[in-house]
């Protein structure tokens, strides 16, 4: 499977709309009382807020569009996207032909696997997904073609605002925490993971500060 590690086209935690998570400020705490190194970055950004759109079908368009292309390239092409199908659903995409979608800027490769996703939806817009686990959850979309775990990570994040997920190969968050923990200097992931021992159950809410603390202006995803 493909997979997607540039943080940059991340969903902004940034949003005024949508829903967001009520463990937020108190997992914004516990984070601080344990870990002193993290309440400085939560005291940083303390307005930081994590919000869900609530697409995971959007959302998963939107990951293949940014796969392996600079943020710029990535938010023309979406645009584009956008204007040539007016709704990003699976209706919407099944009904334009390869070479109108391959024209916003998408490779074949990737037209393929937005085709690929629209034409299996049906079968996963019948998953209750307040019900699975995160590996379950996991486990279903990266049996989409185009579609790794570091994606369905970030759904899991983004989206359906699961609290406690560590996507380890995101090299955005790495940079994060080798910034905050190690002045810079490059980590083992063993040491890596030591620290994000100390985050549970709450990872998520760490991992979007460790985010923001090596990009202080999100990005609209």
């Amino acid at each position: 499977m493909v997979d997607v590690l540039n943080y940059e086209v991340l969903a902004t935690v940034m949003a005024s709309l949508g829903d967001k998570p009520d463990y937020w400020n108190r997992a914004k705490k516990e984070l601080s009382i344990k870990d002193k190194k993290i309440e400085k970055v939560i005291e940083e950004f303390n307005n930081l807020q994590l919000v869900s759109k609530g697409d995971i079908f959007q959302t998963l368009i939107r990951s293949i569009v940014g796969q392996q292309i600079s943020v710029k390239a990535a938010a023309t092409i979406w645009g584009r996207l956008i204007e040539e199908v007016e709704t990003i659903t699976p209706e919407s995409i099944l009904l334009k032909e390869p070479a109108r979608l391959r024209n916003c800027g998408l490779s074949e490769r990737k037209e393929e696997y937005i085709r690929g996703i629209a034409n299996s939806w049906s079968d996963y817009s019948k998953y209750k997904w307040e019900n699975m686990s995160d590996e379950e959850i996991i486990e279903k979309l990266t049996m989409l073609r185009g579609v790794g775990r570091w994606t369905a990570e970030m759904i899991l994040i983004f989206t359906l605002l699961r609290p406690d997920v560590f996507p380890i190969k995101d090299i955005g968050m790495i940079r994060g925490i080798e910034k905050t923990y190690n002045s810079g200097k490059e980590m083992r992931i063993e040491d890596i993971m030591k620290v994000s021992e100390k985050w549970r159950p709450w990872r998520t809410v760490a991992c979007c500060f460790m985010w923001r603390a090596i990009d202080p202006k999100p990005v609209e995803y």
